[in-house]
């Protein structure tokens, strides 16, 4: 099983949905930089369940404990270790689905695959696992800063309900004064009512998250097998119930042709710049200075409070009903993981090109 992420800047996590706790070690993190940990409490707190009335109900505060790696609130250099401790698990509610299979869940391939399986939330395939992404984001959001890069992901659209796909008409950071997380005041409470229409149904409903890298530099990502945007797009397809990623134009480039799909060098006040962004900014698998932008699709999520049809473990005709708490929307939850699993990769690229090429 891999549990590890990265090249030079690696994260490894550990630790099952309803275990005693979620962690992680940080690994090929410089040196020198300042750790504000109220900071990256904060980036626990957009992921955390229970935040609103669109999220799971599960009470976690997500604390996060440093064990390792930073001292006088500098990092060291060395391996950063850390946990979040697991506070308010219903292990009881998994107690019926010991045997059955969830519908498009990963309770039959794990359980095919390793021949034994936690069933309690998911175990390890549960998306709690990803506040430990969480994490690694935000000590990489930490070295990025210093560089000038940022990053910022968003709800752009949840089932039928999108924004403008041109990003430049929102101000991104708006995202964060309402609960769905999109920049525009209007959508999203049209994405909130829809989100608890679907929820007062006992199903549930998916959407897109969009992020944007800015700041970063020219150079980052490799011509042939570590493209830059290869490695954005494996990095989220590796989130939980991801489907889809597309960059740039992406599929709506399709209709256009090369002479309108181009983007055109010229002289900008003495350096060479584009006069469009058609290219997502990547160009050849390498960053060309120009903002990254990308889209990641996310699935409704596969757990229904509604009756379903499944099969136990002998293959027997079973209807499930399943107990617990469970999110009707995974976006809002899911746009800070974006943004950590983003960061991860800018850092990692940014370090093994400073590695590369002295």
């Amino acid at each position: 099983m891999r549990n590890t992420f990265g090249n030079i800047f690696t994260l490894t996590t550990f630790g099952e949905s309803h275990g005693a706790a979620m962690g992680g070690v940080i690994d090929g993190f410089p040196a020198g930089i300042k750790i504000d940990l109220a900071f990256i409490q904060s980036e626990l707190a957009r992921r955390k369940p229970g935040q609103s009335q669109l999220t799971t109900a599960r009470k976690e505060e997500d604390t996060v404990e440093l064990l390792s790696g930073v001292f006088e609130g500098v990092s060291t250099g060395c391996p950063i270790g850390f946990i979040v401790r697991n506070t308010n698990q219903r292990s009881r509610d998994y107690e019926d689905i010991r045997n059955l299979f969830r519908p498009s869940h990963a309770d039959f391939t794990y359980n095919e695959k390793y021949g034994w399986r936690d069933y309690r939330g998911g175990g390890r395939s549960s998306a709690r696992e990803t506040v430990s992404r969480c994490v690694g984001g935000a000590f990489a959001k930490l070295a990025l800063r210093q560089l000038g890069i940022s990053v910022q992901a968003y709800t752009s659209q949840v089932g039928g309900i999108a924004i403008d796909k041109d990003y430049h008409k929102y101000d991104l950071s708006s995202a964060e004064l309402n609960a769905v997380r999109c920049p525009d005041a209007e959508k999203a409470k049209e994405m909130e009512k829809l989100i608890l229409d679907v929820k007062q149904d006992g199903d549930t409903i998916g959407g897109v998250v969009s992020c944007v890298i800015k700041g970063c530099p020219v150079g980052l990502g490799e011509p042939a097998f570590s493209k830059l945007h290869a490695e954005l797009g494996a990095a989220m397809m590796g989130i939980n119930a991801v489907k889809g990623f597309e960059y740039g134009e992406g599929f709506d480039g399709v209709e256009q042709r090369g002479s309108e799909q181009n983007d055109i060098f010229y002289n900008y006040n003495g350096r060479i710049s584009t006069r469009t962004n058609h290219s997502g900014g990547i160009q050849g698998g390498i960053s060309n200075g120009q903002d990254i932008y990308f889209r990641v699709l996310f699935k409704p999520v596969a757990t229904q409070l509604r009756e379903q049809q499944t099969v136990d473990k002998n293959g027997n005709n079973i209807i499930l009903q399943v107990k617990g708490r469970h999110d009707p929307c995974v976006l809002p939850r899911a746009v800070p993981v974006v943004e950590a699993m983003a960061a991860m990769v800018v850092l990692d690229a940014y370090l093994l090109n400073k590695t590369v090429h002295l």
